[in-house]
């Protein structure tokens, strides 16, 4: 991490009393940064004032926030920027104050040193035993309680497996632990509902959005594990990774990268520097 803004002030503390350390009470975004502008801004910017709205407080002003994303990202050529906003300072207890000053944190971390291999040639990934919880009053924002992800994660140190695949407490396919998850089967996208609970990806919209205007249809729903022997691809997005494919689920092999996420993955980097408004 090179440089944190606490709002606004260069820090590497926040108050002790914070509701985001006490209670997750609040939300987060992660940002690609390439030649020095954010990806994808206008999106994440919306998804985070949904996700405000959604806990019942203020989210920041967006020029305020692209000022402060531009103060650490400038002459950065490819970095990774976290926004967090919480509902500030507020005592003990869970009832949040009348009146909060939400807090918001920005952040700029190091791209992630991944291996070219994942996204040319796709990972291997694991079907997860710990399970989402359903709430739909939570479901598709990026709040602050992420220990499912944690607990997830935690399951395996295997290296050869990069990213593990959770259900839901009913055993429907959910998302990957950082990522969204797609299905191919029949020439169309099948991809699971986030109605109930998990993050509805920027990533993952953007997906869905070149497939329709390409022709490919795209189907939400609920789907059981059992579904992945079924596929004839597979692959993960999010909005640092872009598009993974999938070679191994478990014990279910694919093509990787097969037809439908080539094209899909080429749309999607051959726009990318289109994207960063």
């Amino acid at each position: 991490m090179t440089a944190v803004l606490v709002n606004g002030v260069f820090s590497d503390s926040v108050p002790a009393a914070d509701r985001a350390i006490h209670y997750g009470d609040g939300v987060f975004e992660t940002v690609a940064i390439r030649d020095g502008r954010p990806e994808l801004w206008l999106q994440h910017v919306n998804r985070l004032r949904k996700g405000c709205e959604r806990l019942g407080f203020t989210a920041p002003d967006p020029d305020l926030l692209i000022r402060e994303a531009a103060q650490l990202s400038r002459n950065r050529d490819r970095a990774v920027l976290k926004i967090i906003v919480s509902r500030g300072s507020g005592g003990r207890g869970y009832r949040a104050p009348g009146e909060p000053s939400p807090s918001r944190i920005l952040s700029l971390h190091p791209w992630p040193e991944w291996p070219e291999e994942y996204r040319l040639r796709g990972i291997r990934v694991r079907i997860c035993n710990t399970r989402l919880g359903c709430n739909p009053q939570l479901a598709g924002i990026k709040h602050l309680n992420r220990l499912e992800q944690v607990l997830a994660r935690s399951e395996w140190d295997d290296s050869a497996i990069a990213e593990g695949l959770m259900l839901d407490v009913e055993d429907w396919l959910v998302e990957g632990t950082m990522s969204n998850l797609f299905m191919v089967r029949n020439g169309g996208l099948l991809t699971p509902d986030l109605s109930r609970c998990g993050v509805a990806g920027i990533m993952r919209e953007r997906v869905m959005e070149v497939a329709r205007r390409r022709g490919i249809r795209c189907e939400v729903g609920r789907f059981a594990p059992s579904e992945l022997a079924m596929a004839e691809e597979l692959f993960l997005t999010n909005s640092i990774i872009g598009i993974w494919p999938v070679y191994r689920a478990d014990t279910n092999d694919y093509a990787a990268p097969g037809e439908i996420t080539l094209l899909l993955q080429s749309d999607i980097e051959n726009t990318a520097t289109g994207l960063s408004t």
